[in-house]
C-alpha cells in the first residue's frame, strides 16, 4: 500500500504579499495606534511640521504668481503689451508725429498673436486747480481704445464718451492720486496748460477718476481725446504719436514683438512693456529668488523634522527591533517597517498641508482679508493664483525628498543586535 504525501508549496508572490502585509501592519501599529505618550507626541510634531512646511510652500508660490499676475495685468491694461513710435532719438513724454498707417494695422491684426491695435499720443501739461498745480502727461486716445482695464479700476465717474466729438475734447480722466493732491472730484472744472510756443491752455471737466495701483502711472498720466493733441500740435487729422498693441497673453509678448518687427515700416520702432517699465519687471524677477529661498528653507525644516521623528521612533522601539531580529526578521524588513511608518506620516502631513494651503488661499481669494499698502505693493490686498502644475510638483517633490532622506536614518536598524536590544528593554 502506497502512502501519498503532498509537500506544501508557497509561491514567491505569496511570500512577498505576506511580508508586505507584515510591514504595513507593524508600521500602522507603531505610527497611529501606539499607546506610548511620547510616540504620539513625536508623530503629531512630525505631521504638523510637514503640514506647515507644505502649506507655506503652496501659499508662497500662489502669492508670488498672484502678485506678478496682478502687476503685469495692471501695466498691460494701461500701456498695452507693445508700443510703436517713430524711429528717432526722442525720449521725451511728447511723441514724435507720424501718419497713421492702415496697411500696417491690417497686417498686424492678421497676426494671430495680436488682438488689438490702438492709436495714441502723449503731451506734457500742467493742471491748475484750487490754487494748486500738478505736472502731468495727457494721454490722448480715440473711440477705438480698449476701456476694459480702466472701467474695472474706476473710483468715480465713467470713461470718456466719444459720441459727441466736441464734448469729448473737454473731458478728462484723472487718477485718484492727482485728484487727492488737487482736491478734485467728478464734475469739477480745471485748466490745463501746455508749454509750447505760444503757450496754450484748455478748460476740462473731470469725467472720471481711476486708480490703477501703479504709482508711476497714477502720478503721471491723465487721459483725454487724441484729437485735442492733434489740434494743440497742429497735426493733420490722420497723424498720431504711436500705436498701442495688445497681444493674446503675456507669455507671447516676445513672439508678438518679433512678428511686428517683421512687418514694421522702417520709420517706426517697437518696444515692449518690459522695456517701458524695466525697474518694475526687474523687481518682479527678484521675487523669484526670494520664493526659492523660502521653498528651500521649508523643505529643510520638513526633512529635519522627519529625520528627528524617525530616529526617535527607532530608538524608542529598540526592544521591538531586537525581538523581530531574534524571530528571524531581516534588517531590510525592519527598515521597511520604519520607512512605511515615515511614508504614513509624510502622506498624512501632506494631506493636511494641502488642505491648509489651498483652503487658506481660497479664503483669501474670496474675502481679500489680508491687506497691503497700495503705495508700496501696487495693490491693496494679497493676491492668490493657484497653478495645478505647481501643486503637483510641490507634492511630488516633498514626498520624494522626504522619503529619500529617510533611507539614511533607517540604517540605524542594522546597528542594533538582538541581545543588546532585549537587554535595553
Amino acid at each position: 500500500m502506497y502512502k501519498l504525501t503532498v509537500k506544501p508549496h508557497i509561491c514567491e508572490g505569496t511570500k512577498k504579499s505576506a511580508a508586505l502585509n507584515f510591514t504595513n501592519f507593524v508600521a500602522n501599529r507603531i505610527t497611529f495606534k501606539s499607546k506610548r505618550t511620547f510616540s504620539k507626541l513625536i508623530v503629531r510634531i512630525a505631521i504638523i511640521g510637514i503640514m506647515l512646511g507644505l502649506g507655506v510652500m503652496i501659499l508662497s508660490l500662489a502669492i508670488l504668481r498672484g502678485f506678478k499676475q496682478e502687476i503685469r495685468e495692471k501695466i498691460r491694461g494701461f500701456s498695452g503689451d507693445l508700443q510703436i513710435v517713430k524711429f528717432d532719438l526722442n525720449n521725451s513724454y511728447e511723441n514724435s508725429v507720424f501718419p497713421a498707417d492702415p496697411a500696417f494695422v491690417k497686417q498686424a491684426l492678421a497676426t494671430p498673436l495680436i488682438t488689438r491695435v490702438m492709436p495714441f499720443a502723449t503731451k506734457p501739461g500742467i493742471i491748475k486747480a484750487n490754487s494748486e498745480i500738478e505736472e502731468v502727461v495727457l494721454k490722448g486716445v480715440d473711440k477705438n481704445y480698449d476701456w476694459s482695464f480702466l472701467k474695472k479700476n474706476m473710483v468715480a465717474g465713467s470713461v470718456l464718451d466719444f459720441t459727441d466729438t466736441v464734448a469729448s475734447k473737454k473731458q478728462l480722466l484723472i487718477s485718484q492720486t492727482t485728484a487727492n493732491r488737487l482736491k478734485l472730484k467728478v464734475g469739477d472744472k480745471i485748466l490745463m496748460y501746455f508749454v509750447q510756443e505760444p503757450l496754450r491752455w484748455r478748460p476740462f471737466i473731470i469725467r472720471g477718476i481711476y486708480s490703477s495701483g501703479i504709482d508711476i502711472v497714477d502720478k503721471t498720466y491723465v487721459i483725454g481725446d487724441i484729437s485735442l493733441i492733434n489740434r494743440l500740435n497742429d497735426w493733420k487729422p490722420n497723424e498720431i504719436g504711436g500705436y498701442e498693441i495688445k497681444v493674446a497673453g503675456f507669455e507671447v509678448i516676445d513672439q508678438a514683438a518679433a512678428a511686428v518687427d517683421n512687418i514694421l515700416p522702417g520709420k517706426l520702432k517697437s518696444y515692449t512693456i518690459m522695456d517701458s517699465y524695466p525697474t518694475i519687471f526687474a523687481w518682479l524677477g527678484l521675487l523669484d529668488g526670494n520664493t526659492n529661498l523660502v521653498l528651500g528653507l521649508m523643505i529643510i525644516v520638513a526633512v529635519i523634522n522627519m529625520i528627528s521623528a524617525l530616529l526617535i521612533m527607532i530608538l524608542e522601539r529598540t526592544a521591538m527591533i531586537g525581538i523581530l531580529k531574534a524571530m528571524g526578521a531581516s534588517n531590510w524588513t525592519i527598515r521597511k517597517v520604519f520607512l512605511h511608518s515615515a511614508f504614513y506620516l509624510i502622506g498624512f502631513g501632506m494631506l493636511l498641508g494641502n488642505l491648509f494651503g489651498i483652503g487658506f488661499g481660497v479664503i483669501q481669494q474670496t474675502t481679500h482679508f489680508l491687506k497691503l499698502d497700495q503705495e508700496s505693493y501696487y495693490m491693496n490686498f494679497v493676491p492668490i493664483q493657484f497653478n495645478w502644475g505647481d501643486l503637483a510638483l510641490l507634492n511630488l517633490g516633498t514626498l520624494a525628498i522626504c522619503l529619500l532622506v529617510m533611507i539614511g536614518p533607517s540604517m540605524l536598524v542594522t546597528k542594533i543586535t538582538p541581545v543588546k536590544a532585549i537587554r535595553f528593554k
